[in-house]
């Protein structure tokens, strides 16, 4: 049988490239194994998380949660990146993408389960000697050990190399002595395993070290009063000539820093996936209630008020499922390429992830203020019953909040995407500048009045797409012209034309991965789907055109800016979409059906 063989992107190419839909990835591919894992995290959550969600929270039993996680590790949950040979699935970067997603349905927990298999865990999978591996991951992937990551400390957040903690090399060099204080130390608690960052003498550059709890020298704060997350453990973590073997660096002196970038990029497309159960869950929660609800006698889901917030949250949750799992195929399609080329697998990983590192970053903020979203709209339609604790939305609320903050903010996400775009395009690695003079040539040109046909599905919403992309070119191609590397000092137009690729990358993935649907199930089948993303495209020009108008009034003026306000205004023409009728049909559609039925 002949087979089309995938077009590679690079990490930012979005921007400048088309895509085509055959070469991405959409949920309903997954495999009847992957299903069968998700089914079985379900399971887990409903029967040990859910059914026990009010004592998880209140923290009376310090054992509850410790043992819940090794419930997760015997059904094979906290090993799904690790290799068999260390007592792990060795399953596939989407199948942990996947697990995340539904893991993000159980509150505060998925946070103890994201620090145990992400950040805990993933830096001795790939820094560490096989010695190391050896010893250590086996006991992490069965839920033996729990683990934490001990980065942050309290002048040190979102400029993590300026640690203070220090590691210093005994007389007979055989261990470290490590001093310094740590903060927000998920699984702090009742971890086992420490994965420490500290400077070695004045070492410019953190060097990272695995601490196990007997080694002493280790003591903490109580637990942190949180606003949300509360079954979670975060503690300070205070380190007093704890006594590290030397043997326990991780990695080579001085590659801290490197390893906690890396990590970072992962943990962000971890948590790009990682609200999304949270997000149906809500919806579900949702739907139901608003059938059940009654005001002026009838339910309140026959109002369209109601409608419109039920299908909007459904409308985001499906975007941000969209361009999670075809970031998450794209990174397992690179690993792939690189171990085909003779890379060894752990640098293939590292290298795969690290290149869709602006991706990772779009994946967490979208996610993220997505859940948000939903949460809020959630309490919306639970009215009073929203604000009250008895009900399920109170808690979903502040759960959700710390997504936006945690695996850096989402502002410093912003800022770092287009800074790296812009880095990228400096070194030749993406044709931006190209792209951007024959946009700028473009502005001066007599438009095409050259019209798609409309017969063909998403003809005129990919016309819409290509111009929308010839926004960031504009508008980002002259910032980086005029502004050059003072542009990091504006942070103002870094965060316009952050939302600006967001946006663009949100709205093709949706597309694309409707347009597959559509080639597997047929147009009529899929209805609700390109409902979803005509909406959805609507609103991101709108979107657009706000963040591009304040971009273009911030660093330009006079005849060069009327030009190209008027470029924005061409570029962000749109015929209007009754939004209102598309809403109400896809809102129908999830009563009759009691839930969010999109994710496939």
């Amino acid at each position: 049988m002949e087979t089309t063989k995938k077009q590679t992107i690079n990490g930012g190419e979005f921007l400048i490239r088309e895509t085509q839909a055959k070469d991405i990835f959409i949920p309903a591919e997954f495999s009847e194994e992957q299903r069968m894992m998700a089914q079985a995290c379900q399971d887990f959550i409903d029967t040990e998380i859910l059914a026990n969600i009010e004592k998880i929270d209140s923290m009376k039993d310090p054992n509850l949660v410790p043992t819940i996680l090794k419930k997760a590790g015997e059904l094979g949950l906290l090993g799904i990146s690790v290799p068999e040979e260390y007592q792990g699935l060795g399953m596939s970067f989407n199948t942990s993408m996947l697990i995340a997603d539904i893991m993000g349905a159980a509150g505060s927990f998925s946070t103890t389960f994201g620090a145990q298999t992400g950040i805990g865990t993933l830096p001795i999978l790939f820094y560490g000697t096989e010695e190391q591996k050896q010893k250590y991951l086996p006991k992490l992937a069965t839920g033996e050990w729990a683990t934490c990551y001990c980065l942050t400390e309290p002048d040190a957040g979102s400029d993590a190399n300026s640690g203070k903690t220090k590691a210093t090399l005994s007389e007979d060099g055989k261990n470290y002595l490590l001093n310094g204080q740590k903060m927000w130390i998920s699984n702090g608690g009742f971890a086992d395993l420490f994965i420490v960052f500290a400077k070695i003498d004045d070492d410019k550059n953190l060097t990272a070290f695995i601490v196990e709890k007997d080694f002493g020298g280790i003591t903490m704060n109580e637990e942190e009063k949180k606003m949300g997350i509360k079954g979670s453990s975060t503690r300070q973590v205070f380190f007093n000539d704890c006594k590290v073997p030397e043997e326990n660096m991780l990695s080579e002196r001085e590659n801290g820093f490197k390893i906690a970038v890396n990590i970072l990029n992962i943990g962000r497309a971890k948590l790009g996936a990682g609200v999304l159960g949270g997000c149906r869950r809500v919806i579900d929660l949702s739907i139901n209630y608003a059938a059940e609800r009654k005001q002026f006698g009838v339910s309140i889901n026959t109002f369209g008020a109601i409608k419109a917030k039920l299908a909007e949250m459904a409308i985001k949750t499906y975007v941000s499922e969209s361009l999670s799992y075809r970031l998450g195929q794209n990174i397992e399609d690179r690993i792939d390429a690189l171990i085909e080329e003779g890379l060894e697998v752990n640098k293939a990983k590292l290298k795969g992830v690290e290149q869709f590192a602006i991706e990772c970053a779009i994946s967490k903020i979208h996610g993220s203020e997505v859940l948000d979203y939903v949460v809020d709209e959630g309490v919306q339609v639970y009215g009073g019953m929203g604000y009250s604790a008895e009900a399920p939305m109170e808690r979903a609320y502040r759960d959700a909040r710390i997504a936006r903050i945690y695996e850096g903010t989402n502002e410093i996400n912003r800022m770092l995407m287009v800074g790296m775009v812009l880095k990228r395009a400096l070194k030749g690695d993406i044709d931006l500048m190209g792209p951007a003079k024959a946009v700028s040539e473009e502005l001066t040109s007599v438009p095409s009045f050259d019209t798609p046909d409309a017969s063909v599905l998403f003809a005129p919403e990919k016309e819409e797409l290509k111009k929308l992309k010839k926004v960031f070119l504009m508008i980002g191609g002259k910032a980086a012209k005029d502004l050059g590397e003072k542009i990091e000092d504006e942070q103002e137009i870094m965060m316009n034309l952050a939302d600006i690729m967001i946006e663009v990358y949100a709205v093709e993935s949706a597309l694309l991965r409707t347009e597959k649907r559509v080639s597997i199930k047929g147009e009529d089948a899929c209805k609700h789907q390109i409902s979803m993303v005509r909406v959805y495209l609507s609103e991101a020009i709108d979107k657009i055109q706000s963040a591009g108008k304040e971009a273009i009034a911030a660093f330009t003026s006079g005849d060069e800016q009327k030009m190209m306000l008027m470029g924005l205004k061409r570029f962000t023409k749109m015929d209007p979409v009754n939004t209102k009728v598309l809403r109400r049909d896809i809102a129908n559609d999830m009563i009759a059906k009691g839930k969010y039925p999109y994710f496939d």
